[in-house]
């Protein structure tokens, strides 16, 4: 059977497969998210959106592929871009955290400082597709370190079934959802197999061990808490099999064919994926920053005409190139 984790009924039985799915609950925005949201998003930039599978408004938690709980290193999807952008793709994955700092989720007593985060590597793989729809050769690879954040503190108006949630101030969630930016470097098909990869105590590439001290404090660690945001249809682009995803778990029950065709690799994973795919929100960086508030908030990272380093080095850029007082942009 699969399980299915609720914020509204708990652990239910929906179909005749096992899978750990985590669900965020009903819809709703998120005040907080929102907030966290304005203040991290580039003013003025108008990057076009090629894929994306990543609902708005964005509600405070979705539906989530969990990874320790399914023995899981590796999972993601096949996309279909839209337009006609394939270069220097950016691409964002809600992820959807769990963790408290102290007590836990499903305690009920979570217990987070506001703003608090724990430091984590996550990788995003772009793979070609195979025949089939297999996993083809690997196209583009990164790393990059995020803090994310803990999920808030368990909410006094959040009671009864809900008890231990936290709250938007209308709707109750055990998990937070939280949006992660990768910008990569290489031209993209117009269909590729797009995937989230990172380590947990026991499973990945390299599993952190219970030696850690994270493993023995009341929250646990975070990154134990933490899974991949689900959601469909899309809204940009299409999800060529959409009862389909890609899985590396070295737990048999977390594939649809219960290992049949082999566990601990990363594989086409066919038939139990309907309605549950990978929120990926996949864009073009815009040319070049018109202004310097474009680059403020992390919005010199979505310009690649030229590419910056930082945001002093963007805010430069401008100064010189669009007020008219320096060298032009190819002699930079």
């Amino acid at each position: 059977m699969r399980y299915v984790y609720s914020n509204l009924t708990g652990v239910r039985k929906i179909r005749a497969k096992w899978r750990a799915l985590i669900t965020g609950g009903a819809a709703g925005i998120s005040a907080l998210v929102v907030s966290v949201m304005t203040l991290l998003s580039p003013v003025g930039a108008a990057p076009a959106v090629v894929y994306d599978n990543i609902p708005t408004p964005q509600p405070g938690n979705v539906s989530s592929q969990a990874f320790e709980a399914t023995s899981t290193s590796e999972f993601g999807g096949q996309v279909q871009l839209a337009g006609t952008d394939r270069q220097n793709l950016q691409a964002t994955v809600l992820m959807s955290s769990w963790g408290c700092q102290s007590g836990s989720w499903f305690g009920n007593n979570c217990v987070t400082t506001p703003g608090a985060t724990f430091s984590e590597p996550i990788t995003l793989n772009v793979h070609a597709v195979g025949a089939g729809n297999t996993v083809g050769s690997l196209l583009y690879t990164t790393t990059q370190t995020f803090n994310i954040p803990y999920r808030p503190s368990a909410s006094p108006s959040c009671t009864g079934a809900d008890a231990g949630k936290w709250s938007d101030g209308t709707t109750c969630y055990n998990g937070f959802a939280t949006p992660i930016t990768f910008n990569t470097s290489t031209t993209w098909p117009n269909n590729a197999i797009v995937s989230v990869a990172y380590n947990t105590t026991h499973y990945g590439a390299t599993p952190y061990g219970e030696s850690t001290a994270c493993f023995g404090s009341s929250g646990g660690c975070g990154y134990d808490s933490l899974n991949v945001g689900l959601n469909y249809p899309p809204t940009a682009g299409t999800v060529p099999n959409p009862s389909d995803a890609y899985l590396n778990s070295t737990w048999a029950g977390a594939y649809c064919d219960n290992g049949v065709s082999g566990t601990g690799t990363f594989r086409l994973d066919s038939g139990c994926w309907s309605g549950y795919q990978p929120a990926f929100r996949i864009t073009a960086a815009s040319t070049s920053p018109t202004s310097a508030d474009q680059c403020k908030n992390n919005g010199w990272k979505t310009f690649n005409s030229p590419a910056f380093k930082n945001q002093g080095d963007c805010v430069s850029w401008v100064q010189h190139n669009v007020n008219g007082n320096g060298t032009p942009a190819q002699n930079r």
